[in-house]
């Protein structure tokens, strides 16, 4: 499992050449574990997203978005 993360990791670092500081590296894996964990496919799920698979509601049209306001809302509490 650790290794498709890494793969997957790899292939997005690749089309970016590269990452200029501490601080970009953090802001792209900040943004792969929302991606990750949200809202790409999984096969082993059947196809479904992790959100999904664990019944939170993120909007499909906005998936980013949605996620931004609710972890916003989060933090506020």
């Amino acid at each position: 499992m650790v290794e498709r993360l890494h793969g997957t990791i790899r292939q997005r670092n690749k089309v970016m050449r590269g990452l200029d500081d501490e601080a970009t590296a953090q802001t792209m894996m900040d943004g792969m574990r929302i991606y990750y964990n949200f809202l790409r496919p999984h096969m082993t799920l059947n196809g479904q997203t992790p959100a999904r698979q664990a019944k939170i509601d993120v909007d499909s049209s906005q998936n980013w978005l949605s996620l931004i306001k609710k972890a916003s809302k989060q933090r506020n509490r």
